[in-house]
């Protein structure tokens, strides 16, 4: 079967998104948790070749910025001396992929403190923030969506395969899963959680959480596709020959399933991220200090944050382009599964 080039420009995009993620302490120059309380709501340095003399350089550069005099958040520049920018400098420690200890970092610059995106009300670096911030929040969508799929499969094919009483219990339990509203119900779920917890016991239970609340559908349509796979003629020749049943699930039926479980991937991940956020934004998800996407975005609940400092929404905006790779590898995945489909059926037909 070939695969459509759109969907393999989504996976390529998503795949190069994620290794920016995965590498955050090499792609970001400071320590997320760093403070710099004489700095706090810096305003994204602005990048240059040419310095206030009309001299061009070869590398770009940027000015320090200092407080205004009477003023506590308003900055200019001082161009009294350029920093240029450096690659591959040593900066904080951080652990590469959770094991190696490394200092080197992608860029940066002497002497100064070069925020890409500004800093947040202790000085600490947003660019960097967003960047670790994404390994947690992505984690809990990438976990909690093995949860939900691990559930879903495991019940849609008891479901579908076995029938009777257990496919009507099972899927009365689905229909009353789904006619909840799951937002709700994770509010109600974490409240009843202690809420004094470890940053990392905070991390699991929100994966336990989104992870359970969200099966139904995983099930039902794995149920849908069981029922129609165990009909066919090669697992009746199979069941025929003598395979027992655990056989005819693991060699037959449960293959025909992985593509709707990919497609439920890519749909449940950014829903999953998107819950991780709610809950961190509204103070119930990941603590301080250590940073997720959530609760970057919880200081825009203070009126004077949405006024007055206008790069404190830019995570939001550079969180989109994570969600439309997943909605469009989602629609990639959908539009394979359909061609196999199409395919099946007229080979079944010429047979």
């Amino acid at each position: 079967m070939k695969v459509p080039p759109n969907f393999k420009w989504w996976l390529i995009a998503l795949a190069v998104l994620h290794a920016i993620v995965i590498c955050a302490g090499f792609f970001a120059p400071y320590d997320p948790v760093e403070q710099d309380r004489k700095s706090p709501y810096v305003p994204p340095v602005r990048l240059h070749l040419v310095d206030t003399g009309g001299h061009l350089h070869l590398r770009p550069f940027a000015y320090s910025l200092k407080l205004r005099e009477g003023l506590f958040d308003q900055y200019e520049e001082d161009t009294a001396e350029p920093h240029l920018i450096r690659f591959f400098v040593a900066g904080a420690h951080y652990r590469l992929f959770g094991l190696l200890s490394c200092r080197t970092h992608f860029f940066g610059a002497d002497n100064a403190r070069i925020y890409l995106l500004g800093s947040d009300a202790y000085g600490r670096d947003q660019f960097s923030r967003l960047l670790f911030g994404g390994q947690v929040s992505l984690l809990a969508g990438l976990l909690g969506a093995g949860i939900t799929l691990f559930v879903g499969l495991l019940i849609g094919a008891v479901a579908g395969y076995c029938g009777g009483w257990r496919d009507t219990v099972l899927m009365r339990l689905a229909e009353l899963f789904l006619a909840l509203p799951w937002l709700y119900l994770l509010f109600a779920l974490r409240a009843f959680l202690p809420l004094a917890v470890s940053p990392l016991g905070a991390f699991f239970l929100i994966i336990a959480v989104i992870g359970a609340v969200g099966w139904a559908r995983p099930a039902r349509l794995v149920r849908g596709e069981v029922l129609s796979v165990k009909e066919r003629d090669f697992v009746r020749a199979a069941r025929g020959f003598g395979a027992s049943p655990f056989y005819l699930l693991r060699r037959h039926i449960l293959p025909e399933t992985y593509s709707v479980l990919l497609t439920q991937a890519a749909i449940l991940i950014p829903q999953y991220v998107l819950a991780e956020m709610t809950l961190s934004f509204l103070g119930l998800g990941v603590p301080e200090p250590v940073p997720s996407w959530g609760n970057l975005l919880s200081s825009l609940q203070q009126y004077s944050v949405l006024v007055s400092y206008w790069w404190m929404y830019l995570p939001a905006l550079v969180i989109v382009p994570f969600f439309l790779g997943y909605l469009g590898l989602a629609s990639a995945l959908h539009e394979q599964g359909q061609t196999y489909k199409i395919e099946a059926r007229s080979l079944g037909s010429l047979t």
